[in-house]
């Protein structure tokens, strides 16, 4: 049990926690997916009355606890985290494959966006990791596309982690140049600091979510390399403003790309499968062989 928020841990297609899963061998435990915090904005604006938690040296406030003890919590639960994300991405690499971990809110259109992302791509070899608290609703609607999609459910947890995402890929066998999509559960807080040995963060954000989302959640989109604005056939009958949307984005993070695309009508979709393209170019032919 996390004894920041009290997240428990995760099953992979329903298998208990500490089975063997094949030729990654993680510690279980108390791991890297015992960490996070459901505080608010990390920034301090005085006024209004406001309160603020996100203040000290650690960005975080946990009644009874100590900033340098908080401090010192976090960077053990990250460099466990990382050293098992460096195992992955070196799978990864031997493999020729590209790995994207997509991230948003609830509700903003990813397994939409994936299946439809799925289908365009054709007999391109590839598999899927999806990661909710609970059913494998989403993963059936992966699977349903032909794709290979393993489900992790995280119980209380509210993200991946490199450790389930190492067990995951046990399980998918990727073959050689292969694109994996890892879907992360729907939550803007804490994936944003875990490293699951992905090659990209893309970041999903729906139109109808409001423009200043970019700056209530700002450490999401500082690490994303792509954001991706979706649903943009609904802004025609929303109080919506897109450059609005794009200028937060960049006052957060000027080198974000940033792509407008409609899963649903297919707009923008080949912008979308362009810069798949180009990013996992050469991966392949860098495999070992």
């Amino acid at each position: 049990m996390c004894t920041v928020c009290g997240c428990g841990g995760a099953t992979v297609e329903g298998q208990a926690e500490g089975q063997s899963h094949g030729s990654h061998h993680h510690a279980h435990g108390h791991g890297p997916h015992h960490h996070h915090d459901h505080t608010h904005d990390h920034h301090a604006h005085h006024h209004h009355g406001d309160l603020h938690y996100g203040e000290g040296a650690a960005g975080v406030s946990v009644p009874g606890m100590s900033q340098s003890r908080l401090i010192e919590i976090e960077t053990d639960i990250l460099s466990k985290n990382d050293a098992i994300a460096s195992g992955n991405r070196r799978v990864l690499r031997a493999l020729g494959a590209f790995a994207v971990n997509l991230v948003s809110s609830p509700g903003s259109g990813k397994t939409t966006l994936l299946c439809r992302t799925i289908e365009m791509l054709g007999d391109r070899p590839l598999a899927v990791i999806e990661g909710d608290q609970q059913t494998s609703n989403d993963a059936d609607r992966i699977r349903a596309t032909g794709a290979r999609a393993i489900q992790v459910n995280t119980g209380k947890g509210c993200h991946l982690d490199a450790h389930m995402v190492g067990h995951a890929m046990d399980h998918l066998e990727l073959e050689r140049g292969a694109l994996l999509f890892i879907e992360n559960v729907g939550n803007l807080v804490c994936p944003a600091g875990f490293d699951l040995g992905e090659n990209a963060k893309v970041a999903i954000l729906s139109v109808t979510e409001g423009e200043d989302k970019p700056l209530k959640y700002p450490d999401m989109f500082t690490v994303a390399r792509l954001a991706i604005l979706n649903k943009t056939d609904l802004a025609p009958h929303c109080d919506v403003d897109l450059d609005l949307y794009e200028a937060n984005l960049r006052r957060v993070n000027p080198d974000i790309e940033i792509l407008r695309v409609s899963a649903r009508t297919g707009e923008g979709m080949p912008a979308w499968l362009d810069w798949l393209d180009a990013h996992s170019a050469g991966k392949a032919a860098g495999a070992a062989v």
